[in-house]
């Protein structure tokens, strides 16, 4: 079997990343990893002659494993998607991509399907404090509506924190900078669970929980990380989140709250050190082993 790796050239040498090739060597598996700034499209009947990989025709692979997430350009995933309507399997597509690289939208779509999320809303600025003060109490979660690795996450205890931050974003005129306000909740304070979902099924969970005094609990900010058994009711959430947002392969972030949970994020390219250091789970394993399932053949 063939696949290529879609990342940034930056990540070619992310820790996940050299885990996909060491696993694919382990397995007898051609891979690749590829940047987007590395083709061309061009639409045209021609087929499989559209698109161009460094300026040359190009045999492509059986599929194609996107890992470039919140981070996901305009041009890259019109990449996925010239590839996905030539006939590759991708994991993921590039509608689900899209709709995860939102968080609004994706907590969107899961409301929509009585998923249990935070409430949350869409700040407009110049901010009106006053609406969010009649909506949510403080302290509350201000994020950008993309982002990854906890990056992104303001914590407000109060008025003038809120204020100061909502002055700070408009002063920057950044029109790309969206940004939404989200309920604390308290249960949860610093503490998380991810869920990685794998063709509609749960391959482990972990806890993650904050260093002291933080709020973010990801594993690249710092945070402690430990295997955690789900009941049932957690991974009916992170599957059916993940199916809802049309990902193949998943990161769901679920926070407790009391003796309900409610799903935080959905991410559609999760990094999976702490993951693995956790859990002793093997992930591309578990990835590549779902490609052989869905390509009808063996590896």
């Amino acid at each position: 079997m063939k696949a290529w790796i879609l990342a940034k050239k930056e990540n070619f040498n992310s820790y996940e990343n050299r885990r996909f090739h060491e696993e694919a060597e382990q397995m007898g598996i051609e891979l690749q990893t590829v940047g987007p700034e590395e083709f061309d499209i061009i639409v045209t009947k021609e087929g499989r002659k559209s698109i161009l990989r460094k300026g040359s025709p190009v045999d492509l692979p059986d599929c194609l494993i996107p890992r470039m997430g919140a981070g996901t350009t305009y041009f890259a995933l019109a990449v996925i998607r010239h590839l996905q309507r030539l006939g590759l399997f991708i994991l993921n597509s590039g509608q689900s991509i899209e709709n995860a690289q939102d968080k609004l939208a994706t907590l969107q779509i899961l409301a929509a399907n009585n998923i249990p999320i935070p409430k949350t809303m869409l700040a407009k600025f110049p901010l009106n404090v006053d609406i969010v003060e009649r909506k949510f109490t403080y302290p509350l979660i201000v994020k950008t509506v993309s982002g990854s690795y906890g990056k992104g996450v303001f914590f407000c205890e109060h008025r003038d924190q809120l204020e100061d931050l909502a002055d700070l974003i408009e002063v920057s005129k950044d029109q790309r900078v969206n940004v939404i306000i989200q309920e604390f909740v308290l249960f949860s304070n610093g503490k998380d669970i991810r869920v990685f979902v794998v063709g509609g099924k749960h391959i482990g969970a972990m806890v993650r929980i904050a260093r002291e005094g933080k709020l973010k609990a990801n594993f690249s900010a710092g945070g402690t990380v430990a295997s955690f058994d789900l009941n049932p009711a957690m991974e009916r959430l992170a599957v059916e989140s993940a199916k809802l947002v049309g990902l193949d392969i998943a990161g769901i972030d679920i926070l407790f709250d009391g003796d309900s949970y409610r799903v935080c994020e959905v991410n559609s390219s999760p990094g999976f050190e702490g993951f693995e250091k956790a859990t002793g789970l093997n992930v591309p394993q578990e990835i590549y082993h779902y490609i052989q399932v869905r390509l009808g053949g063996s590896l």
